[in-house]
């Protein structure tokens, strides 16, 4: 528990409900999306920029330890408090007043608690909507946090490149706001400030409003499951379909055979569109959208979709084994499935890695030959977003596995999938997850020394109280 002098001083400045301190009400804040548990001194519930500022002010000036917490589905242990209690989680769920949409500019100022969904339920009645498609729901601040990506990135891009402006809370002894609410698309007037708290996990600042770029709604999309030719094939695949759709491509999902048989399995609800039932290796879900309403001498998408893959079947060695054309909400029902299913199958230990495009398939293929050797037992379920080069490579282990009652094997495991992702494939041990202390180990080994110390420095100079659950320096 916080000392009863700061809870009645952080209470003035919040509200009654802005301070929470019942055990049985911090449960929710202090458990993350995946195992990691704390306890927190204190539940901070801040609903404007002004009382976060006032309560970020006091936590620094009294040395208190602060942890910003947006929708908590975060899965690096970086939303929730380590296991002291000495540490404060300052939540963004009441951060939810402001919402100004600009049409003209096609764009919205938003505080940072909105969850996605409620943002887009709002913005569909204009027939637009911010483009990060996720499996999850987060706020928009913790987006924001860690540039998160989502399955249509090929098209759309990131948090990084959707975001013109935020509002930043700094953690020093002012609780400074930092203004950089533009809503302009370009602006280069010197450096852009904005980028220093998208994807640094926010050690820097708390951001507590953003303006966003928003896209047109599709008006119309067709979907399909194809089935490369093998593993080597993906690329050829992609490619083909890249040179012949352009930008109606908006996403190449990438979804391995144990990924969807758990899917299938967790949600028997779910359409088995193979023949026969018969799961291939390896499957990719293909979209095609555009935001235009269908115009009487358009070909419709389902037969666009169609015509491209016709060709690529005639190629000469060609990358495509077989394809199931089929409704979008069917196929996507099933991709948003592989999570949940993945981590019902036993203990999960996730990893969200990248590569280059050319270099995903060679490191699923290589660590599926290696894992029977190296880590018998461990069962790999991987999907991903490959047009971007992310996979998600998911290792399940049996719940009465032995490999669990040896405290070294995660460890082992984690330091031997990193060591050929980074070392030997040259890819990201955090593709669209971020820093938390899940990652902070290998933040510490990978990183070079000068810039592990310039961003100390940007710390220093930005935040420098408790704040946050990484350690840049």
């Amino acid at each position: 528990m916080m000392d009863e002098q700061h809870i009645d001083a952080l209470a003035k400045l919040l509200g009654d409900k802005g301070v929470v301190t019942r055990p049985e009400d911090k449960e929710a804040y202090e458990t993350g999306a995946r195992y990691d548990r704390g306890r927190a001194a204190a539940v901070l519930r801040p609903t404007t920029t002004a009382e976060v500022s006032a309560a970020v002010s006091y936590c620094v000036r009294n040395g208190i330890a602060l942890i910003p917490q947006a929708g908590n589905t975060g899965l690096v242990s970086g939303s929730t408090p380590d296991v002291s209690g000495s540490e404060a989680v300052l939540s963004l769920d009441r951060l939810t007043r402001q919402f100004e949409l600009d049409l003209d500019n096609r764009s919205v100022r938003v505080d940072a608690g909105f969850r996605l969904s409620d943002l887009n339920r709002t913005l569909e009645e204009h027939d637009l909507f911010f483009p990060i498609d996720l499996g999850a729901d987060p706020r928009i601040g913790g987006m924001v946090a860690t540039n998160t990506g989502g399955s249509r990135f090929l098209k759309y891009g990131d948090v990084r490149r959707n975001t013109l402006g935020l509002k930043v809370v700094l953690a020093d002894e002012a609780g400074t706001v930092l203004d950089l609410d533009c809503d302009l698309r370009k602006n280069n007037t010197g450096v852009d400030w904005k980028q220093i708290f998208i994807g640094t996990s926010g050690a820097f600042g708390i951001v507590t409003e953003c303006v966003l770029n928003l896209e047109r709604l599709p008006k119309q999309v067709a979907t399909a499951f194809l089935v490369p030719a093998g593993g080597a094939q993906v690329l050829p695949l992609l490619n083909a379909m890249e040179e012949r759709l352009g930008a109606y491509l908006s996403a190449f999902e990438g979804m391995s055979k144990n990924a969807i048989a758990a899917a299938f399995t967790h949600v028997p609800s779910l359409k088995n569109p193979f023949q026969g039932g018969h799961i291939p290796d390896y499957v990719i879900l293909a979209e095609i959208s555009r935001s235009s309403a269908p115009r009487a001498e358009e070909q419709p998408l389902d037969a666009v979709l169609e015509t491209a893959l016709a060709e690529i079947w005639e190629l000469e060695e060609a990358p495509l084994a077989d394809a199931f054309v089929g409704p979008p909400h069917e196929t996507w029902a099933l991709r948003h499935a592989l999570s949940e299913g993945v981590k019902h199958l036993g203990k999960l230990i996730a990893f969200d890695v990248s590569f280059r495009r050319g270099d995903i398939m060679a490191f699923c293929d290589h660590m599926k030959a290696e894992m029977p050797e190296k880590f018998p037992g461990v069962t790999v379920c991987d999907f991903g977003h490959i047009g971007d080069g992310g996979v998600h490579f998911n290792l399940v282990v049996a719940k009465d596995s032995p490999l669990l009652t040896d405290p070294s094997f995660e460890q082992r495991l984690r330091e031997w999938v990193f060591t050929v992702a980074v070392e030997q494939y040259r890819g990201s041990f955090s593709a669209e997850h971020a820093i938390g202390r899940r990652n902070q180990a290998y933040y510490d080994f990978y990183t070079p020394e000068k810039l592990k110390e310039m961003a100390a420095g940007l710390k220093t100079v930005t935040s420098p109280g408790k704040l946050g659950s990484v350690r840049f320096g």
